[in-house]
């Protein structure tokens, strides 16, 4: 488990490095999984190590989200002034998310239904 927590942090660490290097304006982690995936695909898929880190890590995904709320909870004064700009962005980033949803949908069944 330790040497599966080490690769997902060096992938991390790389993400970071690079976004830095190129700067990109994107989460470094982000870029980490990004790498991470190419690897996998490169190398064939997990080892039987990562999955079971990821999926012990995945078991309690809800416990990362603790920080961000007390985040939330800290800045609440700002949150209060900024209601009607927050609302109207996570709206909108809704709607946009749901239509490239639909869309990647759409293209996927077609795709799908020409190859059968």
């Amino acid at each position: 488990m330790l040497k599966a927590l080490t690769m997902l942090l060096l992938f991390q660490l790389a993400g970071e490095a690079t976004i830095r290097l190129l700067a990109l304006p994107i989460p470094g982690p982000v870029m980490g999984m990004v790498l991470l995936l190419i690897a996998l695909l490169l190398r064939g898929g997990p080892s039987p190590a990562l999955k079971a880190t990821a999926n012990k890590l995945l078991s309690h995904l809800s416990l990362l989200f603790i920080p961000a709320g007390a985040g939330i909870m800290a800045h609440a004064a700002l949150l209060r002034a900024s209601w009607p700009a927050l609302t109207v962005t996570l709206m909108v980033s809704c709607g946009a998310t749901l239509a490239a949803t639909a869309l990647s949908m759409r293209l996927a069944m077609r795709h799908l239904t020409r190859r059968s």
